[in-house]
């Protein structure tokens, strides 16, 4: 006997698919143990790196915090600095200005706190939150398209380095034609994906 079931193709529903994996995210009963061993992939991922500057992000719905790591990170060389954005309503676009611990905050547009009244920066590396994320540096955001409307405009071009839990990874999801795939991918268990140099 055979039962004719809907089927379910979740790349045909992101929204859905978005408010799923955000709840997965959240529900994660070990999701602190995962937060650490992503704090230590960062880390180490970050010590060969070059850049100075490096673009983040204030964590929200469960995401993975890097600013301790970023922290870090700039107490390790002089002239390091962090910058997190700061979204504009009307064109859909971040700006990036410069973050450190004890540094005033305020509420964007979005009610994202963002550092008040510092220097607005380039980064030459930026940390992209990721609710899901797919093959060949595919990232499944929130859908406001905010990250790939800045990648397309930011010349030079960051290095682009998505964050994630695992549970997040999604082997069918495609590419849309707006979508600016990722150069990394992190996640608690080591590099996802990594651009070929």
């Amino acid at each position: 006997m055979s039962l004719d079931l809907p089927s379910f193709e979740p790349s045909h529903d992101k929204k859905a698919l978005r408010r799923q994996l955000q709840a997965e995210r959240q529900g994660l009963l070990d999701r602190h143990r995962r937060a650490v061993q992503l704090q230590e992939v960062l880390r180490v991922w970050l010590v060969a790196r070059g850049e100075s500057t490096i673009g983040a992000y204030w964590p929200i719905k469960g995401e993975f915090d890097a600013l301790p790591a970023l922290y870090r990170w700039s107490e390790a060389h002089e002239g390091r600095r962090i910058g997190l954005p700061v979204a504009d309503r009307e064109t859909k676009h971040l700006r990036f200005h410069v973050w450190f611990p004890g540094c005033p905050m305020e509420e964007d547009a979005y009610g994202i706190p963002k550092p008040k009244g510092t220097e607005e920066f380039h980064p030459q590396l930026l940390l992209v939150p990721c609710v899901g994320y797919g093959p060949r540096g595919l990232r499944l955001g929130y859908g406001g398209g905010f990250y790939d409307r800045t990648l397309a405009d930011l010349h030079p071009r960051p290095v682009t380095v998505g964050l994630a839990y695992a549970h997040g990874f999604l082997p069918w999801l495609a590419a849309e034609p707006h979508d600016v795939p990722l150069d990394a991918i992190l996640t608690e268990e080591g590099a996802a994906w990594e651009r070929a140099p």
